[in-house]
């Protein structure tokens, strides 16, 4: 697919936000509740916070994918929310999204940027392997419980510190703490 660009979030755009994640969500699980906050607030949710929300175009299709950085910490982000649109799928956007975000997250400096996913999303494993993720059972430990789907934690190696005392942290309900085909919860 050519003519692929990044959009930053407006208002505008937050329907296709939800439509693209909920679109992926519901074709393989079901939405949960901390899913609806984020569709349904993802200003609040996730800018509001110190997050990040980026969309894909691509040519006449217009907005085909999307993914967010979600601060949970000071130096600590979840890549959540990406989605890529069936009809698009296997066109490059998922790939030229994630690239962009693997390089806002190293720009930014962050300490740590984890996903959470699901077995099921074998392809979306595949393209995090690709980015550099890597498996891992801590960030299952700390994070997992979040969405009632995740099987599957993976960490991408920033070069901070290896480990960040976040104990606690999951806990937290979404609004009160500081991934998936190409879908990461």
């Amino acid at each position: 697919m050519n003519n692929l660009a990044i959009r930053d979030f407006t208002d505008a755009l937050a329907p296709a936000f939800r439509a693209i994640n909920s679109e992926w969500i519901e074709a393989m699980f079901t939405l949960e509740d901390n899913d609806r906050a984020i569709l349904d607030h993802p200003r609040e949710a996730i800018l509001g916070r110190g997050g990040i929300i980026r969309f894909v175009s691509a040519g006449d299709l217009g907005v085909v994918g999307t993914c967010a950085l979600l601060r949970i910490a000071d130096g600590v982000f979840e890549l959540t929310k990406m989605g890529v649109l069936a009809a698009a799928r296997g066109s490059g956007a998922g790939a030229f999204l994630l690239a962009h975000i693997v390089a806002e997250a190293r720009a930014m400096n962050l300490d740590r940027v984890y996903l959470l996913t699901n077995a099921k999303c074998a392809a979306a494993i595949h393209l995090y392997e690709k980015a550099g993720f890597v498996h891992d059972a801590g960030v299952m430990a700390d994070f997992g419980a979040r969405y009632a789907r995740c099987d599957v934690a993976m960490s991408l190696p920033l070069g901070g510190p290896t480990s960040l005392p976040l104990d606690g942290l999951m806990s937290l309900p979404l609004g009160q703490a500081g991934a998936e085909q190409a879908n990461a919860a």
